[in-house]
């Protein structure tokens, strides 16, 4: 026996006290398990705190894409008239001024899509007259208000304003969105209510996530989670759905990813936040309302914008009830109004579904979807080559506006996407995740029918979820600035500097193809960069 004290797996043995064989520790004991973070944690960091001076960089970012997207407007045109597809929708928005809101050509009704887009349209020409200015005012206004709000919805992706702001750069850079806000067409006015929508629907996550955590002590009350009452962005998500579907049908498409994608985070809220059952909380609790928001609203929003068709004695087909279609049937309890709207829309859908690309004869500029991402297959807006085109060192001068990517953003498209992809199935990377629905749904469903004549400029809405995927992986090389060392930082932001700068740089390359300035020819041959250009 010793005399002194011998401490044996964590008790005292005193002097006089026998002593236990056979007591030995072996190995190490296992470390704690560490506790579960805080579901305050689990919900996710609150947005940035430098709120004026995002304010700041979002403005003046949005105000020198207007300069830019405003910057000689109404040049060119084919002598005075509208030029490419401007040629439809630009007489029949001005229709619109002389009839209540409504078209007037029954006859051989070629009316392709809702009226809302050339309702915004007709707005213009209605403060500026019928000229180049009236008809392209309103697509400019929604074009600069788009950047205002990818800087937003970047900083709230990221919380990073620095990000934020470098999204706004490369869509001002963006020579698909540069020509798409100068020109009086309906792909910008989609674009500019589906980017609203994905803006208000990340809102209404952030949202979400602040109201369960302002409960967390409560969580356990019920196995289903709270109730969290009226949710105004998602209603606003419904409300803007609705108008990218009044501007063309293909708004469809989000309204059904964008609801999946709501649902998707409904669940992943409510785990984190801690509830016991969170799929079947998210049924009970948000499915109905969710259904409502983004399946209601967007109908009831969507047959708003046909008002000046529903209040008009003359509208095509607006009394087809009675007239083209029976009184009686099934169906004679739905009014008539919208029996002779669904008659309407048949048609339209009728001409959607017949416009194959011809055998032998396609149009010069169509393309299919899998040349896009690139931008692979630009089109040609606008070109004019005579001694008469005045301006440059050249007898002889050449104009041309070319629906085109800055190749700096559209190229690396494949690696962005792919690393987008890869982060959401390893890593659960809910960021990637919406940026990836968002350009799914603009991108994806054009593939169900290959021999459709199909452009370039569909991908007009799809734009800005391509600027924030790359702004996510920029922000993964850059590094996190608490975890990622100086050395690392450092060379991440040179490779992100480099990135943006060559942004910029085509964009400016592309300058005179993007707006029309009078080049000679062999500029304009050097600007061709891929024979697919041509």
């Amino acid at each position: 026996m010793r005399a002194d004290r011998a401490v044996r797996a964590d008790r005292v043995v005193e002097d006089d006290e026998p002593e236990i064989t056979g007591a030995v520790t072996v190995g190490t004991p296992p470390p704690l398990r560490p506790p579960e973070p805080d579901p305050v944690v689990r919900l996710g960091p609150p947005p940035p705190t430098d709120i004026a001076r995002s304010w700041l960089l979002a403005t003046t970012l949005a105000v020198l894409g207007g300069v830019l997207r405003f910057a000689g407007l109404g040049y060119p045109t084919d002598a005075g008239t509208p030029v490419f597809d401007e040629k439809h929708y630009v007489p029949q928005a001005w229709q619109m001024l002389r009839n209540g809101g409504v078209e007037d050509n029954p006859g051989y009704e070629l009316v392709a899509h809702p009226p809302l887009g050339k309702q915004l349209i007709a707005l213009g020409e209605w403060l500026f007259g019928y000229d180049s200015v009236g008809w392209r005012v309103a697509a400019a206004f929604c074009g600069t208000l788009m950047i205002l709000m990818v800087v937003r919805v970047a900083r709230r992706l990221t919380r990073s304003t620095l990000l934020g702001g470098i999204a706004g750069v490369l869509l001002i850079c963006d020579g698909v969105s540069h020509v798409q806000s100068r020109v009086g067409m309906l792909d910008v006015f989609q674009a500019f209510f589906v980017l609203a929508a994905f803006c208000t629907l990340v809102r209404d996550r952030d949202d979400v996530r602040e109201r369960l955590a302002s409960v967390a002590d409560r969580i356990g009350d019920s196995p289903f989670g709270p109730r969290l009452g009226v949710r105004w962005w998602r209603l606003a998500t419904g409300v803007l759905l609705g108008l990218a579907c009044g501007v063309k049908w293909s708004g469809l498409y989000w309204v059904a990813f964008f609801g999946v994608l709501v649902v998707l985070w409904d669940v992943s809220a409510r785990r984190a936040a801690g509830v016991a059952r969170p799929w079947v909380g998210a049924v009970r609790r948000d499915l109905a309302p969710a259904l409502w928001a983004l399946l209601v609203v967007p109908v009831v929003t969507y047959l708003s914008c046909w008002w000046a068709w529903f209040g008009s004695e003359v509208g095509i087909d607006r009394h087809a009830v009675g007239n083209q279609v029976g009184t009686g049937g099934p169906w004679s309890v739905v009014p008539a109004a919208l029996r002779s709207l669904w008659y309407y829309s048949g048609h339209v859908l009728d001409f959607h579904e017949s416009l194959d690309t011809p055998v032998g004869h396609p149009h010069p500029w169509e393309s299919k979807p899998w040349t896009w991402p690139m931008g692979l297959r630009p089109m040609l807006y606008y070109y004019e080559s005579s001694a008469s085109v005045g301006g440059c060192d050249a007898t002889e001068c050449t104009s041309a506006v070319m629906l085109v990517g800055t190749p700096a953003l559209w190229w690396p498209a494949i690696p962005v996407l792919a690393w987008a992809i890869w982060r959401t199935v390893t890593r659960a990377d809910w960021r990637y995740a919406a940026v990836l629905v968002g350009y799914a749904a603009g991108f994806l469903p054009w593939f169900v029918n290959i021999d459709r004549q199909m452009y370039f400029f569909y991908m007009t809405p799809v734009a800005p979820f391509l600027v924030l995927a790359t702004v996510l992986v920029m922000g993964d090389i850059l590094g996190r600035a608490r975890k990622a060392g100086s050395e690392r930082r450092r060379t991440g932001l040179l490779v992100v500097g480099l990135w943006v700068g060559a942004v910029v740089a085509n964009f400016a390359w592309l300058w005179p193809i993007l707006v029309g300035l009078p080049i000679t020819p062999e500029h304009w041959q050097a600007e061709l960069w891929l024979p697919s250009w041509r």
